[in-house]
């Protein structure tokens, strides 16, 4: 499932933006199609915009409610009627899906055979400095079994002993969820540090839930700004002239 806002607050209709003949969403959605991982794909709007772009592709369309505190309760209100085990969560502005990253959210779910795994959600080593202390970069620590302790916008841990070497963690917002974790959440207020931290994930981890997190190298171009989308432009450029 694909959530999809027409209003975005720092980059307004950068959905339907166009990039190189197509809009941010046609791409991101035909790009998870093109996966052959899901039994279906849906892109889950409050436009009616979005919609007929969509739909006039032949793609596939939930309409939701306007108003929802986060991506996962848009989502919740779709899986309700939809027969399904596993859902994941795909942003609707990163038109170049990481297959490779999609399927290892899968692969957690499938040797997981006793079912204690309530989420997946990949991760991504940082090295500067910048990017560690940047508050827009949510921070992720995990236990020696790769399942999320906490996430926060502060840089986490906090290096006090600077012999030792503690990598940081950049968390990536794609979700794979088991469905009935994703409707619980939805029937759960939201909690007091998630509330504090402006993270919906932390939700999860205050009611209980196992997060299992995994490592990835490589990370999609994500529309936040014009100067995102100038910049997958000249990506798509560069592909196109190798290809």
């Amino acid at each position: 499932m694909i959530p999809a806002r027409y209003a975005a607050s720092r980059f307004p209709g950068k959905l339907m933006a166009d990039l190189e003949g197509r809009s941010v969403i046609l791409r991101t959605y035909q790009a998870t199609v093109a996966t052959q991982l899901f039994s279906e794909v849906y892109v889950v709007t409050d436009s009616e915009i979005i919609k007929a772009e969509i739909r006039h592709h032949g793609g596939k369309v939930i309409m939701s409610r306007e108003q929802h505190e986060s991506g996962s309760d848009r989502i919740a209100e779709a899986a309700e009627n939809i027969d399904a085990d596993i859902i994941i969560n795909v942003q609707g502005d990163e038109p170049f899906t990481q297959t490779d990253t999609l399927k290892k959210l899968l692969e957690v779910f499938e040797s997981d055979t006793k079912k204690e795994i309530d989420l997946a959600s990949p991760m991504k080593r940082m090295v500067l400095q910048e990017q560690i202390q940047n508050p827009n970069n949510v921070k992720v620590i995990v236990d020696q079994s790769d399942f999320a302790i906490y996430f926060s916008r502060s840089p986490i841990p906090y290096p006090r002993n600077q012999e030792i070497e503690i990598p940081y963690f950049k968390h990536i917002g794609i979700y794979a969820f088991r469905k009935e974790a994703l409707l619980e959440f939805k029937k759960t207020p939201m909690t007091p540090l998630e509330s504090a931290e402006k993270i919906e994930c932390i939700r999860y981890l205050e009611t209980g839930k196992k997060i299992k997190m995994v490592e990835i190298e490589h990370v999609g171009i994500s529309i936040d700004s014009p100067e995102d989308l100038q910049m997958a432009k000249e990506y798509l450029t560069t592909v196109n002239k190798i290809n």
